[in-house]
């Protein structure tokens, strides 16, 4: 955290992973392009992974960090305290996308299997026999088409940026903390602070 530059560029990458973050959310909400009843989507979906925890917990923490960077911040432990607690907050987002994505890879998408009623029909597979390994079965959902590409792409997006933004925002805590009780990259006469 004492590297602005460092900071810097950090929050300029969590931004952008947000942000796509929100647009894949968003894009499962339109199984194929279509528009769908909502309780003919995949449950997973309205837990907000994508907005609220890759998106929005890690949006703000990003935007803030990048606000409040300067010169002499670093210098200044107790300023350094209230980043380490947005990347905290920005990992917890992260983390709760990584978790919600893996689930909904793990039971698969939302579908009409032919007989005109919705169900899971991947949910109770093994890992030894998971749709995501048997492409074939794929055939298995009729309605909407392609739905398994669809929620397995998007799925899987969603899990890769929750955890490159884990990483990220884990980072920024762990140089953050060590800035706090280690000390600052700051050496005397470095930069100039006023009023202290």
């Amino acid at each position: 955290m004492c590297s602005e530059k460092g900071s810097r560029c950090t929050s300029m990458l969590l931004l952008a992973l947000a942000t796509a973050a929100i647009i894949a959310n968003l894009l499962l909400y339109f199984p194929s392009g279509q528009v769908l009843e909502p309780d003919k989507i995949t449950d997973l979906v309205w837990f907000f992974h994508g907005f609220l925890g890759a998106g929005f917990l890690v949006m703000v923490p990003a935007l803030l960090l990048l606000r409040r960077g300067g010169e002499g911040y670093c210098a200044h432990r107790c300023r350094m305290l209230f980043p380490v607690l947005l990347a905290t907050q920005g990992t917890i987002g992260a983390m709760y996308c990584v978790v919600i994505s893996s689930l909904g890879l793990l039971s698969g998408p939302f579908c009409d299997t032919g007989s005109g009623n919705y169900t899971y029909p991947f949910r109770n597979d093994s890992l030894k026999e998971n749709y995501l390994f048997n492409q074939p079965t794929w055939a298995t959902c009729k309605e909407p088409e392609n739905i398994v590409l669809w929620n397995t792409v998007l799925f899987s997006i969603l899990l890769g940026i929750g955890a490159m933004e884990a990483v990220l925002c884990l980072s920024q805590v762990v140089s953050g903390l060590c800035g706090i009780f280690c000390g600052t990259c700051i050496r005397k006469g470095q930069v100039n602070i006023t009023g202290l």
